[in-house]
């Protein structure tokens, strides 16, 4: 069963340049953080509770996902 996210306010990274290139992020629902690719803002969103997404940005930030 997916998430009600019909009163998420996503909202773009500074740093994006508000280009539509980038993913958008809720984090205004209580228990959940959700993430939408901002060229498709009907489409499908990925939905992750604030433990999962804070272990997911310490990862960005230690450089776990870099290529």
């Amino acid at each position: 069963m997916s998430p009600d996210l019909s009163a998420a306010k996503f909202r773009k990274s500074t740093l994006s340049g508000g280009g539509n290139a980038c993913v958008e992020v809720a984090t205004n629902l209580p228990d959940l953080i959700a993430v939408r690719d901002s060229k498709d803002p009907s489409g499908p969103a990925l939905a992750f509770t604030p433990a999962q997404w804070r272990s997911f940005i310490g990862r960005v930030n230690t450089g776990t996902f870099d290529a």
